[in-house]
């Protein structure tokens, strides 16, 4: 794909799927490859229903394996979310949690998603700047293009407004996800999985879309924390690693909450995603398409994995749905940030302090992001896009509204290295298995947390 040479720009291409499970290590520090992690032991054993009570949990440490042990007596009850996760898998590849897809399954769900993507090349910019920029669009007025461009789905992911959750009503399996707690000699099932799940995230070190799958951005997750807190970076769980993992966390937090729908999350704007870019060109915002999709990105839960948790739910004014308790703000000042091609991995840095980490999708081996130092030199809140389609005569250009399915997610923060920054993405569930045209991309609650932190003129290291 053709890049314009600007600084507010950035060109996306047609998205493909590379998944690597190539060695990884954190900037300046020396980290175990992925091949050596592939004994992370944290296998589920998949059987029961969700509300299944007396769920077992047990989870192998790296030092005793409990094929060797006696096993205590246990309640013959089995898991409780491993068939949840894996239901449809054999007749549906696309209702499977992305982080248990297989590689044909995630190139599938791609080619299908992006079937439609017209775009040969495109930029980011903060907003129309002449009438000629909106001419296909359907609103003209200035006071509501600037409605178009608001912040409401940036609010709704955030999550300042006060909403409350409780722990009322939960099931019996979210009751025992929130019970969980790792021991040795324990093989992991599903409570646990979410457990570590959450309290990665807790710990900004983001897993990505909790999806109630230990996969590749799992297990980045768990290395990443480990070299945040000093610890050996095995990939394995052990009694320092849990402690470190609960710390900070306040011992009664749950992970599982019920939280019970609004009258302003129902009448948050919603609209299916039309093909092609002239189509969004005409829609007065890319918005979420479905309340699911908006809680999903609110709670940082794969739609699939929410969906599962809430059956027969109508997501109505007043229902009570079960979701993850978000994580807490992250608060340190970022100054550096590397971004890790090989890792698939965002490093954010408060000095030569390790402060958060995130799964991340950089470049491609068609199209390369640029190695060396930059700077951060703009940062841009809901960004317009300016897509073009096409070539020679036949090149037209469409102006795309803001949205949370913009190309570019609901952020962009520019690099002095001219089209390149880093920013968001409407597909969460695909970072870290797509591939980008250069440009660093995350989920969009992970970029709002980064935008919040960093610093404009800020290091960026693109390796």
């Amino acid at each position: 794909m053709k890049i314009k040479p600007i600084v507010t720009a950035i060109s996306i291409a047609t998205l493909s799927l590379t998944v690597s499970v190539s060695a990884f290590a954190a900037p300046a520090e020396n980290l175990p490859s992925i091949a050596s992690l592939s004994g992370i032991n944290l296998e589920e054993s998949r059987s029961s229903s969700i509300d299944e009570g007396n769920t077992r949990i047990t989870l192998p440490s790296d030092t005793a394996k409990s094929s060797t042990k006696p096993q205590a007596k246990r309640s013959p009850a089995p898991d409780s979310m491993g068939q949840l996760i894996d239901s449809k898998r054999a007749s549906q590849a696309n209702a499977v949690a992305a982080d248990n897809m297989s590689v044909e399954e995630l190139t599938l769900k791609d080619e299908q998603s992006d079937s439609t993507d017209d775009i040969s090349e495109g930029q980011a910019v903060a907003g129309p700047e002449t009438s000629a920029d909106i001419s296909n669009f359907e609103v003209t007025d200035n006071a509501q293009l600037q409605n178009i461009g608001d912040n409401s789905a940036i609010k709704s992911i955030e999550d300042k407004d006060g909403k409350r959750y409780t722990t009322l009503n939960l099931s019996n399996y979210a009751k025992q996800v929130n019970s969980s707690t790792w021991s040795p000699n324990m093989n992991v099932n599903s409570a646990m999985t979410i457990k570590l799940q959450a309290l990665l995230d807790w710990n900004h070190a983001s897993p990505g879309p909790i999806d109630g799958g230990w996969g590749m951005n799992s297990k980045k997750a768990l290395v990443n924390f480990q070299n945040m807190k000093g610890l050996p970076a095995t990939g394995k769980m052990d009694q320092k690693t849990w402690n470190a993992l609960i710390k900070n966390i306040p011992a009664n937090k749950p992970v599982l909450v019920t939280y019970t729908i609004t009258e302003e999350d129902v009448k948050t704007n919603f609209a299916t995603l039309p093909s092609g870019s002239e189509a969004k060109s005409k829609v007065k915002g890319l918005y979420y398409q479905d309340i699911k999709e908006m809680l999903g990105e609110r709670f940082h839960m794969d739609i699939r994995y929410l969906d599962k948790l809430n059956k027969n739910k109508n997501y109505k004014v007043g229902e009570t749905i079960t979701v993850l308790n978000n994580r807490g703000p992250l608060n340190q000042r970022i100054n550096r940030v590397v971004a890790n091609k090989a890792d698939k991995t965002l490093y954010a840095y408060n000095g030569d302090k390790l402060v958060a980490a995130y799964p991340t999708t950089i470049g491609s081996t068609s199209t390369p992001s640029p190695q060396g130092s930059f700077k951060i030199v703009n940062k841009v809140k809901m960004p317009w896009y300016k897509a073009t389609v096409g070539k020679g005569s036949d090149k037209k250009v469409h102006m795309l509204p803001p949205g949370p399915n913009s190309p570019v997610g609901v952020v962009w923060m520019g690099l002095s290295k001219p089209s390149y920054g880093i920013h968001g993405s409407p597909k969460p569930e695909g970072i870290s298995r797509q591939a980008s045209a250069g440009c660093v991309r995350l989920t969009n609650w992970d970029v709002l947390e980064v935008y919040a932190n960093i610093e404009n003129g800020a290091t960026v290291e693109l390796q």
